[in-house]
């Protein structure tokens, strides 16, 4: 089998809690929209072959990829059908990747990293259904992954609201991400009926159709706890942020940038500070930012696309 991917992204979220006029995708971790931190790590994961699955307010999400330096495919799912109906919406783009593998993603899911992505891809060659996982503190409220005795094959997925008090106990959850062989996925989509509860068709229905057909889906977990978190309200895009901040500086940190209080410091992903640099309380840098070696930036001072020589000292 070709080891060849794809990528399908679900976009389509409104977001109710939000509160926004954007769609809940476009909101930002550290300057950047979520959606496109899920791009980058398809993209660093050497996957160019990516279609967004839009739905409200598509434009929105439209106008931005547009602004992008490469080129993402779209589709639009026109009604909210569940996460089934999203990929089938999905299909023109399948069918011209009948013959590889198909990584599907939640574009509201900003750590899922690229190493997880490339591991999955391949664990997952010949394998019909991979579904990635994650251990983490509180399982609460997530889908609990139970194995098969063999450790690697999945049982079955099982909703909070369905789980017993034993299942309860177990802190290996369902990302929402996985990793199918195409022709397979375009056929279990087929046979995929809506819930009688809902009306929505689920992706996670075809679990089911491969297990009844003898075929294994298997289970591959990822080492980044943090690559199944969202966001549903501004107090949980905060509460990323903040991953995300800790995260930025402490890179830097280990690159030799000098940061005695890190309280109020926010640099964006795309931001570059030689080493010996102090950043001081209350320092934002954004955009293509450059900053040269043994400066010192702050306290309280906003650079946007702007290049600091080296031994500058910039602050309000």
């Amino acid at each position: 089998m070709s080891t060849k991917a794809c990528a399908v992204i679900l976009a389509g979220g409104e977001g109710k809690r939000m509160k926004s006029d954007k769609p809940k995708v476009l909101s930002e971790v550290l300057f950047r929209p979520m959606l496109r931190w899920v791009i980058e790590a398809v993209r660093e994961a050497h996957i160019t072959d990516i279609c967004v699955v839009t739905g409200h307010k598509r434009e929105y999400v439209e106008d931005y990829l547009s602004t992008l330096p490469f080129t993402v495919e779209t589709v639009y799912q026109s009604e909210r059908l569940g996460t089934g109906h999203a990929v089938m919406t999905a299909l023109p783009f399948l069918e011209k990747h009948r013959h590889e593998q198909v990584i599907v993603l939640n574009g509201d899911a900003p750590f899922m990293d690229a190493d997880t992505i490339k591991s999955v891809l391949q664990s997952s060659q010949d394998i019909v259904c991979t579904v990635v996982s994650a251990v983490v503190g509180n399982p609460f409220g997530y889908g609990r992954i139970v194995r098969e005795k063999n450790g690697d094959a999945l049982c079955a997925i099982v909703e909070e609201k369905e789980a017993t008090d034993a299942i309860r106990q177990i802190h290996e959850i369902n990302s929402g991400v996985y990793c199918f062989t195409v022709n397979a996925l375009i056929d279990a989509l087929g046979k995929l009926t809506k819930s009688p509860k809902t009306g929505e068709y689920y992706l996670t229905d075809t679990i089911g159709i491969f297990k009844e057909n003898g075929q294994t889906v298997t289970v591959c977990r990822s080492d980044n706890a943090d690559s199944v978190l969202g966001a549903n309200d501004c107090v949980q895009l905060q509460e990323l942020n903040e991953i995300a901040r800790k995260k930025v500086l402490h890179q830097l940190m280990q690159e030799g940038v000098i940061i005695p209080c890190p309280d109020g410091i926010i640099v964006g992903t795309e931001v570059t500070v030689g080493r010996g640099t102090v950043l001081l309380p209350a320092t934002v840098l954004r955009g293509k930012t450059s900053i040269g070696a043994f400066c010192e930036i702050g306290p309280g001072v906003l650079l946007e696309n702007v290049t600091v020589p080296d031994n500058s000292r910039v602050n309000r």
